[in-house]
């Protein structure tokens, strides 16, 4: 079975969860006889990146403008085209901005999968005409696509109050085995010791809340740990400058986008990981922090919720004075492994449930009239 993958900027080593979660899943999805052909953005390869494949996944790359306001909708719209000119099975649609040409796709008669990976219209980096687009993408790929996967029951319930399909598949975000690195050659590189520093990554926009860790974490007056933020900006906006400056007047390590033997480093030696986001799908990199067993403490939005911490390691979203909170009260106790459940973030089982979308979708069970 021939699968086009279209509505993420590429794979390999690329920054963003939605291509850390086609960079694990496609490859087990190829080694499972499945014929995979993946479209990347052109603006985004680097220029030594000269790949067709990787790991059994074929790789396309389309032009597009790295421009915020139309990057992916004119990306999409060729990759669309460019599906149909090729021929496909199925076509598998990531992320609700892509979404809006799934009625395209549909007219030209493709079966469509579109995984919804969160509500990217609640990012503060959009203006209202950009938050208008994702909700339409969220409404027409909601109601146009063949079969739909969420990564999680916050997005499952939403679309059914909002749009009553109730028909979506649960398949959540997945996590590899961690690789505990007794190595600490990179952390010694940037200043850093063993289970003295507090890390978190992710992308440079704001709803990440790495300015208010920043200031929360700077008002605790402690000389005895580090704060390492690891990762950058797709595109250099405002917010991203100001972070970069507000980093460096408080001594805050920014190593830059991470990836390999230096991230497996960052996490097995960290004493402790925060994600103060307001907005998140199902936060990979959450998941990563929790396969080190690591304690960790997160914003009480419904994503960080739906992996059922205790009460104490949750602040209030936003509030500066309730992570400052936390960050004192953990970093005051030993250093403690935690055991986590990650039973249900295996990818080879979530590879087998994606498998089986496609297989349900071959044989025509929904919306192919």
């Amino acid at each position: 079975m021939r699968i086009i993958v279209i509505g993420t900027r590429g794979i390999p080593n690329f920054q963003g969860g939605v291509e850390t979660h086609c960079e694990e899943l496609y490859p087990r999805l190829a080694s499972m006889n499945y014929d995979i052909q993946l479209v990347r953005r052109s603006c985004y390869i680097p220029e030594d990146d000269h790949l067709t494949e990787y790991n059994g996944v074929k790789l396309k790359d389309l032009f597009t403008v790295r421009k915020i306001t139309v990057e992916t909708l004119l990306h999409t719209f060729l990759s669309v085209l460019w599906a149909r000119k090729m021929g496909t099975d199925i076509l598998h649609v990531h992320a609700i901005g892509p979404a809006i040409m799934i009625p395209l796709a549909r007219i030209l008669g493709m079966k469509v999968v579109f995984t919804h990976h969160g509500p990217d219209y609640d990012r503060a980096k959009w203006g209202p005409v950009g938050r208008f687009v994702l909700r339409l993408g969220e409404r027409l790929g909601t109601r146009c696509a063949s079969e739909i996967i969420v990564i999680s029951d916050v997005i499952k319930d939403s679309l059914a109050d909002k749009y009553k399909r109730t028909d979506t598949n649960l398949i959540f975000n997945g996590v590899n085995p961690p690789v505990f690195s007794e190595n600490a050659n990179y952390i010694d590189s940037l200043g850093l010791k063993s289970r003295k520093y507090v890390f978190t990554l992710g992308r440079f926009v704001e709803e990440k809340g790495f300015d208010l860790l920043i200031r929360a974490f700077n008002e605790l007056n402690q000389k005895e740990y580090r704060l390492v933020i690891a990762g950058d900006a797709d595109h250099e906006l405002p917010y991203s400058k100001q972070l970069k400056k507000l980093a460096n007047c408080n001594n805050v390590i920014l190593p830059g986008f991470v990836k390999g033997e230096a991230l497996n480093q960052l996490f097995s030696h960290a004493r402790l990981f925060v994600l103060p986001s307001f907005h998140e799908g199902l936060p990979i990199s959450l998941l990563e922090a929790m396969s080190y067993s690591l304690p960790v403490i997160v914003s009480d939005i419904p994503a960080n919720k739906q992996v059922c911490l205790p009460e104490d390691r949750y602040f209030t979203t936003g509030d500066e004075n309730s992570l400052k909170n936390c960050l004192k009260d953990n970093l005051k106790q030993n250093f403690n492994p935690v055991d986590y459940d990650m039973s249900m973030y295996d990818w080879d089982k979530i590879a087998l449930q994606t498998a089986a979308v496609y297989e349900k979708l071959k044989k025509g069970r929904k919306r192919e009239k």
